[in-house]
């Protein structure tokens, strides 16, 4: 077990207030220990990484309803919007139909940039039905026009794909609107600007909405797609069911 994993990156504070326990990653496949913060806080779902592949609870999870829900996930046709971590390497490995796209605002739609495809999410150039899966995790809180967003994967999705997906939700709450973007482009802000971390930005991606309970409704009136909350709880796998759903949602 190495804890330099979390030194090298993580704040010092955050490992005297845990515990690390034994268990079994569903993402790396493997006997390992995962940090745990204590006493419980939203720092879980960033924190409570395996000390192998650091996949957080979230990749944890995901492979597990991936694995339930598609147990032939590796031979299908697989867009993955914003990848990272391990969850996503994981995907890229094993899975040979599996396509990859971050946006990049200075660049042209559907040009190659590096390992992946250059795809603003909310107007993709892949032709209608080209997937059998699309794959986003914690991307929709980033998005100035989801609902545009969730048209364009139904667009792309096969008849009975499905997208499946992380994102950040409060049940106890309707969704909130922190940002926006006017018709002209100017970028208002309702509520003081939130960021999170963005692999290929070092300024982060700024929150736009903060989802709520009505997030299936949203998608359901805007792209025709029903939408299934999964919850796991499993100590020993790592994953707790607060801020962890896994959500997927299926084109007819």
């Amino acid at each position: 077990m190495s804890v330099l994993r979390y030194l090298n990156r993580q704040n010092l504070a955050i490992l005297r207030k845990g515990f690390f326990h034994p268990g079994f990653c569903p993402v790396c496949e493997k006997p390992t220990f995962f940090f745990r913060p204590f006493p419980y806080s939203y720092l879980m779902r960033e924190y409570y990484r395996c000390v192998w592949c650091r996949a957080t609870p979230r990749y944890r999870a995901f492979n597990l309803v991936l694995q339930d829900r598609f147990p032939d996930w590796r031979n299908l046709v697989i867009h993955e919007s914003s990848p990272g971590g391990a969850m996503s390497e994981k995907l890229a490995n094993l899975c040979p139909a599996y396509i990859a796209s971050d946006y990049h605002s200075d660049q042209p739609l559907g040009a190659p940039c590096g390992r992946t495809r250059n795809e603003d999410l909310q107007h993709m150039t892949f032709p209608d039905a080209s997937f059998d899966l699309v794959v986003t995790m914690d991307v929709f809180e980033h998005l100035p026009f989801p609902e545009q967003a969730f048209r364009e994967i139904a667009r792309t999705l096969k008849p009975g794909g499905a997208h499946i997906f992380t994102v950040p939700c409060d049940f106890s709450a309707d969704t909130l609107i922190r940002a926006s973007v006017t018709p002209t482009g100017e970028l208002i802000h309702h509520l003081p600007a939130v960021y999170h971390g963005n692999p290929i930005d070092q300024k982060g991606s700024l929150v736009f909405r903060d989802w709520g309970r009505d997030l299936p409704s949203v998608i359901r009136s805007t792209s025709g797609m029903e939408t299934e909350i999964v919850r796991l709880c499993d100590f020993w796998r790592g994953i707790e069911p607060v801020f962890n759903e896994i959500y997927i949602s299926r084109k007819v």
